[in-house]
């Protein structure tokens, strides 16, 4: 048995009110090399918090974080540079590198909930799983492969 940690992505459409539905789920598995996001969206959920919601900047956000898991040049989202007193310096692009910036705290309509882990001898199934089990298994749904 391998460990993993994972988040829930929640979309909060309106930040102020700090209302959320689970969207997504995103597991790291150190061992196993493994760094996935897996979403699924019911636009009629979102409108029932926020009638005004933009469900195509939640898919965007989402992509995002899928680009980030892959490693696609990590969305233009700053990832791999580290601000010091004295200027930016690269640091290394590792999947715990990655999960560290999707897992950060952030006030925006897709964000990040907080860590869990668990054990597991597959990670793929587990993180099917944890989205039937967080998210549903309604709507329009994506994953991202392996980086």
């Amino acid at each position: 048995m391998n460990g993993f940690q994972y988040i829930a992505l929640r979309c909060v459409p309106r930040v102020e009110r700090e209302e959320f539905i689970n969207v997504g789920v995103v597991l790291y598995c150190q061992e196993e090399k493994f760094l996935r996001s897996a979403s699924q969206v019911d636009p009629a959920r979102l409108k029932a918090l926020d009638p005004n919601v933009d469900v195509d900047a939640v898919l965007s956000a989402l992509n995002a974080i899928e680009a980030v898991c892959r490693g696609d040049e990590h969305a233009g989202l700053g990832l791999g540079i580290r601000m010091t007193s004295t200027g930016g310096r690269e640091l290394a692009d590792t999947l715990s590198t990655r999960f560290g910036f999707i897992k950060a705290a952030r006030s925006t309509v897709v964000q990040p909930g907080p860590v869990h882990g668990g054990l597991t001898d597959d990670p793929e199934t587990e993180l099917a799983k944890l989205l039937a089990k967080l998210v549903g298994q309604t709507g329009t749904s994506s994953t991202a492969p392996t980086a």
